[in-house]
């Protein structure tokens, strides 16, 4: 009886050790790319040769500012955490566009394409970098995707006075890219 035990326990363990190598070889290769909606989105797919290096998930509100004909973009305000559940806060993000994290290092970006799969929420996008850190976890980030958006689009009703600010909220998921060393 206890060399059947043992043997049903060494079986057991040995049908772990594949998966457990799959597991460690997928968190080698960092986030997974989520699938973007076609033909939609396929504008914002970023360059052969970059892999997701980081992927956060930010919470704040798109702020608007009424111009006395109409509402005008004036900067994004968010925390942006390390889970789904945003309980492990990692950097802001904030107007430049700018994602800075709790190390210091902060990434600066320019817009180069959007898509809008979700009616109600402000553009999925794929913007390149233009200023990076030298360390830290944004260091070598070439591009970011926001994705997954909800909430965030200008107030649909005129502002009471020039100036009147609208904060509205939104949540978005951030992919931030690396170069992977290949194809370049």
């Amino acid at each position: 009886m206890k060399s059947l035990l043992k043997l049903t326990t060494l079986l057991s363990l040995l049908l772990l050790i594949p998966n457990a190598r799959a597991a460690t070889r997928e968190e080698a290769r960092g986030p997974r790319i989520p699938d973007l909606p076609s033909p939609v989105c396929d504008d914002i797919q970023v360059p052969d040769g970059q892999r997701v290096a980081i992927h956060l998930y930010a919470a704040g509100v798109q702020i608007y500012r009424w111009s006395g004909v109409q509402w005008e973009f004036v900067a994004p305000e968010a925390e942006l955490y390390a889970d789904r559940c945003h309980e492990a806060l990692v950097g802001l993000h904030y107007a430049g566009p700018t994602w800075e994290s709790l190390d210091g290092g902060k990434v600066v970006a320019a817009r180069q394409a959007g898509c809008s799969p979700s009616p109600g929420a402000i553009p999925w996008l794929r913007l390149v970098t233009t200023q990076t850190p030298e360390r830290g976890r944004f260091a070598r980030v070439t591009f970011i995707q926001r994705i997954h958006t909800v909430g965030g689009t200008m107030p649909a009703t005129p502002g009471t006075f020039v100036g009147e600010e609208a904060h509205v909220p939104y949540t978005a998921e951030y992919l931030f890219f690396k170069s992977s060393g290949r194809g370049h």
